[in-house]
């Protein structure tokens, strides 16, 4: 393949994702603004509040891409029927998973909320938070591998517009009900909570009129036992890495709630700024593991080896381009919010950390996330990422934050060269080339 036309198709997948998740993470931040009109206390508790979603978008996320890496395979062989027992089976999955969170958060909302803080206020307005926003799991499971399909068959055009028309109606939703306009009562944050949902019952709406427009679908789960076996070598390890690594995670909003309530909330305004980041560049991980995943399928191994090494160096140049756009407007970013100015100060000084570690992360989010989970052999990331977030960054957050007592800057730094760590491991497997596989 010419490199105009590699570049054209990986555009044509990438270009879209990345919109779809910066328009999200766009979004996301305007919700967040006029959260943080309400306080520390609000933005601390939305933080809270939004980890079990935070969980389950990842290990979600990773029926997503099992389902993406089998679909991308089929399509290159040409293999209408397994494509629609991939959708099936990954379907069933996806919902299983999606109703025992949704149990979780309806039942023990306080006592999750209570992992992360001891501020009793944080607590109690957390915790009715979750409770409302269980219901957008099976929601979002279900929307997530349609789109999946979707750009498969090389239509993300379609999660894209979806997503900017669920991310401005969730926006007007948290205006009218968040500070009580249009006759309606101020929610505060549960009237977050609302138009989320609300947004996501529009999107998994709009989702699936496209998809039957598009794709074909047959539900059909019978697999023969070796399928099974290959399917659950694929599943599990990536399921297991996303929990793990997720809880990783929530370990370190662990850490950053028990350092203050200031501190919780300074990390909390960088959230949507890393999700715009790395959502604008998201898409080079998406395109990764459909385009790599189908010259598998087809077993052309030497151009699926040197088009993974474009895709890196596309990632890397990017992210050294945005990580400097960080460094210039991170402070009239946090001027945005009303806090008081300690909290400003620590989402600024934050911001700047993140910019200066985001290649890393983004080479990450490329090698792992997309190429080398492209082969089905998910185990070698689950390896990777546990550990990266286990043995290095779990332990040095704890240490460094709760032990020594360091800055809140200073933690985040010392715990996230977990990703350089990360990143060493994956690009030596990335040169073996042991990831390389084709599926039956």
């Amino acid at each position: 393949m010419a490199k105009e036309s590699f570049i054209r198709t990986s555009m044509k997948i990438a270009i879209p994702v990345a919109i779809q998740a910066m328009l999200q993470s766009s979004f996301s931040m305007v919700d967040q603004l006029m959260v943080g009109q309400l306080g520390k206390t609000a933005i601390a508790a939305v933080e809270v509040g939004s980890k079990p979603g935070f969980i389950f978008t990842f290990v979600s996320g990773a029926v997503a891409t099992v389902t993406g890496i089998m679909v991308s395979q089929y399509i290159g062989k040409q293999d209408k029927e397994k494509i629609h027992v991939s959708m099936s089976v990954n379907m069933c999955v996806m919902m299983a998973i999606a109703l025992l969170t949704t149990l979780v958060c309806l039942f023990i909302p306080g006592m999750l909320s209570a992992i992360y803080t001891r501020d009793t206020a944080v607590i109690d307005s957390a915790e009715s938070y979750i409770r409302i926003v269980s219901f957008i799991y099976p929601l979002s499971g279900i929307s997530t591998l349609l789109a999946v399909h979707l750009r498969c068959r090389n239509h993300s055009e379609y999660p894209l517009y979806i997503s900017g028309a669920a991310a401005i109606i969730n926006t007007g939703l948290n205006y009218v009900l968040i500070f009580g306009r249009m006759g309606l009562p101020a929610m505060g944050i549960r009237g977050a909570a609302v138009a989320s949902v609300i947004s996501q019952v529009i999107n998994l709406i709009l989702m699936i009129i496209c998809y039957k427009k598009v794709c074909d679908f047959k539900f059909d789960i019978h697999m023969s036992r070796a399928e099974v076996m290959q399917y659950s070598a694929m599943l599990i390890p990536i399921v297991l890495n996303e929990l793990l690594w997720t809880t990783g995670q929530n370990v370190n909003t662990f850490i950053y709630g028990h350092m203050g309530t200031s501190e919780l909330a300074g990390m909390s305004l960088t959230g949507p700024v890393q999700g715009l980041f790395m959502g604008a560049l998201s898409g080079l991980s998406q395109a990764a593991g459909i385009l790599i995943g189908k010259r598998l399928g087809e077993q052309k191994y030497d151009k699926a080896y040197n088009e993974s090494k474009k895709l890196c160096v596309y990632g890397f140049v990017c992210s050294v381009v945005l990580s400097a756009v960080i460094v210039l407007v991170g402070k009239l970013y946090t001027s945005l919010y009303n806090v008081d100015a300690d909290v400003k100060t620590i989402g600024s000084m934050l911001l700047i950390t993140f910019a200066i570690l985001a290649p890393v992360k983004v080479l990450n989010m490329i090698l792992g996330g997309g190429i080398i989970r492209s082969g089905g052999r998910t185990k070698y990331i689950m390896i990777i990422d546990i550990l990266g977030t286990w043995l290095i960054g779990v332990p040095l957050g704890l240490f460094t934050g709760l032990y020594l007592k360091l800055s809140i800057v200073w933690t985040y730094f010392i715990l996230s060269q977990e990703e350089v760590v990360r990143l060493i491991i994956s690009f030596y497997m990335f040169r073996s080339r042991k990831w390389m596989n084709t599926i039956e």
